[in-house]
């Protein structure tokens, strides 16, 4: 039993699938959420269409991996299936959410369409000063983050330095680089933003449900020393 148990745990941190010529291994088989759990949203929230993970949006809430990461390199291609869409890339997320709260603690990478900064512009006769649609980063909960230049005036984003991220139903791609408490975002190719002095430096990868429906693909990582 005890031999049995210990080939068990063993598989459980093996990669899931075979690696890629250059180290990446993929984190979605395309099927089915195998190495993903539900964490406090509705059975149908998080499924799979078409070779892609697609989420509804409602209630809001997370799908992360069973593992957890600490120093990696993770790509992602996600898009808003409708105009002002909001969802999230969590890193070094916590296995669920403190009571009351629907989401993770951990660092977030914005994943905002175009609309939702235009509504804000109509509504309130201004652009926001507190978020932008292009690669926010930002500590969410009792997390901890020292952003890069530009920064919020609230002082707690990290600010793209420039716009690179396309509207509906365009795709997108990100590149996250998180090693040694240090998060850093590409956006198509540019690196925009990111942050140091991450508390905390190890977790959960997670998928975030906000109220829109959005769809990600070709999710792969590699882990790095």
């Amino acid at each position: 039993m005890k031999r049995l148990l210990s080939l068990a745990l063993t598989a459980l941190a093996l990669p899931l699938f075979a690696a890629d010529t250059d180290g990446f291994v993929s984190m979605f088989n395309g099927r089915d959420l195998t190495g993903w759990t539900n964490i406090n949203c509705a059975p149908e929230t998080w499924t799979v269409k078409d070779g892609m993970i697609h989420c509804t949006g409602r209630p809001v809430g997370a799908l992360r991996t069973l593992r957890q990461y600490e120093n990696f390199i993770l790509e992602v291609e996600w898009r808003h299936l409708s105009s002002a869409g909001n969802s999230g890339v969590f890193i070094w997320g916590t296995p669920i959410s403190a009571p009351g709260v629907p989401f993770l603690r951990g660092i977030e990478v914005q994943v905002l369409d175009h609309g939702y900064a235009s509504n804000y512009e109509k509504q309130n006769g201004k652009k926001s000063d507190w978020f932008t649609t292009h690669g926010d980063v930002f500590p969410v909960g009792s997390s901890k983050m020292k952003p890069f230049p530009p920064v919020s005036p609230n002082g707690s984003r990290s600010f793209p330095s420039s716009d690179h991220s396309l509207g509906t139903p365009e795709w997108n791609h990100y590149y996250i680089r998180a090693v040694a408490g240090e998060v850093r975002l590409w956006v198509n190719g540019h690196e925009v933003s990111g942050g140091s002095d991450c508390q905390p430096a190890t977790g959960h990868l997670c998928l975030e449900s906000e109220g829109a429906p959005v769809e990600f693909r070709n999710l792969r990582i590699r882990e790095v020393p």
